[in-house]
């Protein structure tokens, strides 16, 4: 069986291929998987629908929305749960067997006993390397066939390009998704012509998304109803906040809270005017209104260099969307008739991933690379510093979905050891990283035969060469994105390869 599979911040979607529709798969009679980890003290585990089921069980304590930790993560990190440090990589792993398990037996995806599954899987536009590798490997050891990574965005426009194509005419080629799911903002600008959606520009925020709308509301909640200062760690308040601004329609007028959750005092609701609500909110959507700016109005290489006129709408998707000040914004910015949200914001990446992988919908995505990726290296003879921008942003990456970009650079050592200080950003500013910028742990790599046996490099004292090898980086970009890149020194051939890592402080 073919799945697509959006793994969220607050909740895990998945919708299959079935004879050119693309259903959303229920679990237990629900459209979404809750994207929770729970733990006791005895070291027991529950993922998903069955974390859900202890969330507020004596002994149980609750991991949410952790794909957040993936941004700052690496193979080593940890997370601790009740008490205990577990492998961040084996939960994310052990939750994603445990979808694939409640996949084949608790959900009406109609799998037949011992069939496949092919998956295409996504991650955010503005996802480091670090979390890509993270996620792919996740998903391969939970058993899933995993055929494509996609960036979420990039996704989203092929359920639009499914189910609103007739708005893409010669003089509005482009479509602006607007994607704000429960922990990142992104906004991807496409050009679709035919049946092959173009990826122009993608921009975004790392860490901005549902759960900060409700940290906002959390906050006002406090504050108006004048809460004591430990009541704001309240997991059942932050719950009560949560659902109900999902409930909050278009009519509303009241916002009410009920604050007997907070530590079972009997205390009289929260209320308010649904003004008070959106005023708190509001400063998060300017902030991803000034990245829809940017993507627009700024000339390119840093914009697109598109004009509004050739747009056909901004397409609002992500399950943090439905807040319905978030279009009235968008409206007031951009125009009233040009702003729609999908019909199904939570399920719209899934739905899009499904589509991308049935051959028969014939429709094809042009990917690009989303982060400028690069290297400090040395100048004037060990002077200066200068950034080396291997793979910038928005580079084409191969249009078939399956094949790698591959780089090259080749050059004379002029060192014992080669040190790289490989980094991913979303923006250059003169010629450095600037904005979201993702270090790596260095790369050392021996130039000097004698020091091919040794493991540790960064111990060696670096001494300059006047006669070192020639070196042959190469640098393959998978189709989702993640970068993998092997030394050669010639004429001895040794050679490395080197996949990119963070080792990130233990106990997120």
């Amino acid at each position: 069986m073919k799945v697509g599979i959006d793994f969220g911040t607050t909740h895990t979607v998945a919708a299959v291929v079935d004879r050119g529709n693309y259903p959303v798969v229920s679990f237990d009679a629900v459209e979404a998987w809750p994207s929770l980890i729970a733990a006791n003290a005895a070291g027991q585990l529950r993922f998903g629908l069955d974390a859900a089921a202890v969330r507020h069980a004596p002994g149980w304590s609750v991991l949410p929305s952790f794909k957040r930790l993936l941004n700052d993560a690496g193979p080593h990190t940890e997370a601790t749960l009740a008490g205990r440090n577990y492998p961040l990589a084996e939960l994310l792993a052990g939750y994603l067997a445990q979808f694939k398990d409640d996949l084949r037996h608790r959900s009406n995806a109609g799998l037949r006993p011992g069939e496949p599954i092919e998956a295409a899987i996504s991650v955010p536009a503005n996802a480091s390397s670090a979390q890509r590798f993270l996620t792919l490997d996740a998903f391969l050891a939970a058993g899933f066939h995993v055929v494509g990574m996609l960036n979420e965005p990039s996704a989203a426009s092929l359920e639009y390009a499914h189910r609103y194509r007739s708005t893409i005419t010669a003089k509005r080629e482009y479509v602006l998704i607007y994607d704000l799911g429960g922990g990142t903002f992104d906004a991807s600008l496409l050009k679709m012509t035919g049946q092959v959606n173009e990826v122009v520009i993608s921009e975004g925020i790392q860490r901005l998304g549902g759960d900060d709308f409700d940290e906002a509301i959390v906050k006002l909640v406090m504050s108006g109803a004048k809460l004591p200062p430990d009541a704001a760690a309240s997991d059942p308040l932050r719950e009560e906040c949560a659902a109900r601004k999902e409930a909050i329609g278009a009519q509303t007028r009241r916002f009410l809270v009920d604050l007997t959750v907070v530590d079972g005092t009997d205390r009289p609701p929260f209320a308010c005017g649904i003004g008070d609500v959106y005023s708190a909110c509001a400063p998060l959507v300017d902030k991803t209104i000034d990245v829809l700016s940017r993507v627009l109005h700024d000339p390119a290489p840093a914009g697109s260099g598109v004009a509004w006129s050739e747009v056909a709408g901004i397409y609002l998707v992500g399950g943090a969307g439905g807040l319905p000040l978030i279009v009235r914004m968008l409206r007031t910015a951009f125009g009233e008739k040009r702003v729609k949200r999908s019909p199904h914001p939570f399920a719209a990446t899934a739905i899009g991933l499904a589509v991308f992988l049935d051959t028969k919908a014939n429709f094809h995505l042009s990917e690009h690379f989303s982060r400028h990726f690069g290297v400090f290296r040395e100048a004037e003879d060990g002077a200066g510093v200068v950034f080396d921008p291997i793979v910038p942003k928005d580079a084409a990456l191969p249009a078939d979905g399956r094949s790698p970009l591959v780089v090259r650079r080749t050059y004379r050592a002029a060192h014992n050891i080669g040190h790289f200080r490989f980094v991913e950003c979303s923006r250059l500013v003169n010629g450095r990283p600037d904005g979201d910028v993702t270090p790596y742990d260095p790369v050392y790599f021996p130039f000097d035969p004698a020091l091919y046996d040794r493991h540790d490099l960064g111990r060696q004292p670096v001494g300059r060469w006047n006669d070192g090898p020639d070196v042959e980086e190469r640098y393959v970009v998978a189709p989702g994105g993640a970068v993998e890149v092997t030394l050669t020194a010639q004429p001895t051939g040794f050679r490395r390869t080197f996949r990119l890592e963070r080792h990130a402080p233990a106990g997120l």
